[in-house]
């Protein structure tokens, strides 16, 4: 009887968003905790990358923890920001693994949104050539619409982060419908040939389901709610539950 091949899903990374802990360490102007150990920590714990976001005001990770960061990942680095001069040259000086380029304005609480990759095109296929030139895959956050989909593959990103904060809100109400838009944008994407990040809000209880559902899920950042949940449960035990929600 001729034997039969199951292609096997592409694993899913977990990559640990360290903002929250930038911020702790920030709160008393000391260093602890230990950012860079925090970072080493997360991947003997199971970690399969580092993410941080440096905003302009530098209330979280600093522009200064960037080179320590990266000489001290022994997976991927990832750097989330918005692509201003001092971003950019602080990105290409470092050259992460990859960087994630979000929409936000200086005085933004937090990412709630993705890019208008029609209205912006000019500006992120720049942007996008240099830091591609420099050796830097680049992702852009993004709402599961399509023709923005679509427009994030011609100016050049090599993958979308999308934008799962709606995800996740409508979630403990309607799982299938909340998943809907970007299963539906998923499926566009990968034929565009572009990677497929997620990120924002993601937690234990949503996370398997967005595995599940999606034929394609190359990484997820999560920082705030693994934080949160390492208070009661241990930064170890942590990681290795959402990897769990990965498999």
């Amino acid at each position: 009887m001729p034997g039969f091949f199951i292609p096997l899903r592409p694993m899913t990374r977990l990559s640990v968003n360290l903002n929250k802990i930038a911020l702790l360490r920030n709160s008393r102007g000391s260093n602890y905790p230990d950012l860079i150990q925090v970072a080493k920590d997360c991947e003997r714990f199971g970690a399969q990358g580092i993410t941080v976001h440096p905003r302009p005001d530098e209330r979280h990770c600093k522009f200064a923890d960037l080179p320590l960061l990266k000489e001290a990942c022994t997976t991927e680095f990832n750097i989330e920001g918005f692509p201003d001069k001092h971003f950019l040259d602080a990105v290409i000086q470092v050259k992460p693994h990859q960087c994630t380029l979000v929409p936000d304005d200086p005085n933004q609480l937090t990412s709630d949104h993705g890019w208008d990759t029609i209205a912006k095109k000019e500006f992120l296929t720049e942007i996008i050539s240099e830091l591609k030139k420099n050796g830097i895959r680049v992702s852009l956050f993004i709402d599961a619409d399509t023709k923005l989909i679509e427009g994030a593959a011609k100016v050049g990103a090599d993958r979308i982060e999308y934008y799962t904060g709606p995800y996740a809100k409508n979630f403990p109400v309607n799982p299938e419908a909340a998943i809907k838009e970007i299963k539906e944008s998923c499926a566009v994407a990968v034929q565009a040939g572009l990677g497929i990040n997620a990120g924002h809000d993601l937690n234990l209880e949503n996370l398997k389901y967005l595995k599940d559902n999606l034929a394609q899920l190359d990484e997820v950042s999560i920082g705030h709610a693994l934080i949160c949940d390492a208070v009661y449960l241990g930064l170890e035990n942590t990681i290795r539950l959402y990897l769990n929600k990965l498999v």
